[in-house]
């Protein structure tokens, strides 16, 4: 066989990964304020004096560094989209990003937790005027970042959500999939939530005297936030080691394969590869086999199965003779 014969059957593994996602720009944006937001709390801590300045600084810092993971994921994905070795594309760079930003979630709660906890221990005085411009200066920042955004992202585990996409398809919700996007909102949010929190504790503190309500609220805010980390870390874990995909989606390939009264699906393989993205690996027997791009024209269109390898085999215990 010729191999330019070989080329029709051959295509790429791309999957759109090569082109830029407007989430990669958006992400990148919100990075960069981040970033400048830092410099400049950090820069007017030092020549103010202001130890609250500079410790929301460094806070931002660590938010700016998780930011980047996420817009670095998005960039290499893309640049590597091509990479041979990769067998499915790059898709899952998306995932990857996405749990190593739920894994510094998870830090960033036991930090708030541990904080919170000390302060009620030891109470430290406060300085409520500066600590309250920090978190209106901070909140508004971050609800910049999450308008940027788009306020993708929610925590929570719904598989069942579709939106057409730009090619005019049916598919899974991109945003709810885009696991970069969602660990960067999330970061972003967190940030904004413990803004008002401290907003709301400080001013109770500064003209009621209930000082304890900034600790506590530092614990509320550390079980949301662990709250939102632990359900982004089960949804990127569950890519990564290449969880079936959900039942719903897994039935829905089977009824279509299945629709003929002779075909039956033998072992059925359906796993994520990138937002809204899915390959299949399934096995039909038949009394009456067809080609396997017969099969693939049955597959629905509406759940994103961008990569499908189908065997067909003729059920042993039928004869053409009908015996």
């Amino acid at each position: 066989m010729h191999t330019q014969s070989l080329a029709s059957w051959r295509h790429e593994h791309t999957f759109g990964n090569d082109s830029p996602r407007r989430a990669e720009r958006r992400t990148l944006v919100v990075t960069a304020l981040t970033v400048v937001t830092m410099v400049v709390e950090i820069t007017a801590g030092l020549a103010f004096g202001s130890m609250a300045l500079l410790a929301d600084g460094l806070h931002m810092g660590s938010h700016a560094i998780a930011l980047g993971i996420s817009a670095f994921a998005y960039i290499y994905a893309r640049r590597h989209a091509a990479d041979p070795r990769f067998a499915f594309g790059t898709g899952k760079v998306n995932a990857l990003g996405g749990f190593t930003g739920a894994v510094l979630l998870v830090v960033f709660a036991l930090v708030m937790a541990t904080e919170s906890v000390s302060r009620f221990i030891e109470p430290v005085p406060i300085a409520f005027e500066w600590a309250i411009a920090v978190a209106v200066v901070g909140l508004l920042v971050n609800g910049v970042s999450v308008l940027i955004l788009g306020g993708h992202g929610h925590g929570g585990s719904h598989h069942h959500h579709h939106e057409h996409g730009e090619s005019g398809r049916h598919h899974h919700h991109p945003d709810r999939r885009d696991f970069s996007l969602r660990a960067a909102y999330l970061h972003v949010i967190a940030d904004a939530l413990t803004s008002l929190l401290a907003i709301f504790a400080l001013l109770a503190g500064k003209y009621l005297g209930a000082v304890w309500l900034d600790p506590l609220m530092g614990v509320v805010g550390a079980v949301l936030v662990a709250r939102w980390s632990w359900n982004l870390l089960v949804d990127t874990s569950g890519v990564l080691l290449d969880r079936q995909a959900p039942s719903d989606v897994v039935d829905a390939v089977r009824g279509s394969i299945e629709s003929h009264a002779d075909d039956r699906v033998a072992d059925l393989h359906l796993w994520s590869i990138g937002p809204g993205q899915y390959a299949a690996a399934l096995s039909v027997v038949t009394d009456v086999p067809w080609e396997p791009e017969h099969y693939r024209t049955l597959l629905p269109a509406d759940i994103g199965i961008v990569h499908a390898t189908i065997e067909v085999h003729k059920c042993p215990n039928h004869t053409d003779d009908g015996a």
